[in-house]
């Protein structure tokens, strides 16, 4: 079975968890915003830096209606 996530885009989330228990994982856009307390939120911002370098990343589910 192939793999869902590339393993660069694995990379990208990793360093971003290593950043968000350093202190230094920043939300919102240009990382001006507060600091980023929540693992789901560290991983989120890790797979959309590995989505805008053009790793293999499923895209973003739509929400249900």
């Amino acid at each position: 079975m192939a793999r869902k996530y590339s393993r660069g885009a694995s990379k990208d989330v990793q360093s971003a968890m290593r950043r968000r228990k350093r202190g230094l994982l920043r939300r919102g856009k240009g990382g001006k915003g507060g600091k980023v307390k929540s693992r789901k939120q560290a991983i989120a911002i890790g797979l959309s830096q590995a989505r805008k370098k053009s790793k293999k990343v499923p895209r973003k589910r739509k929400p249900r209606r």
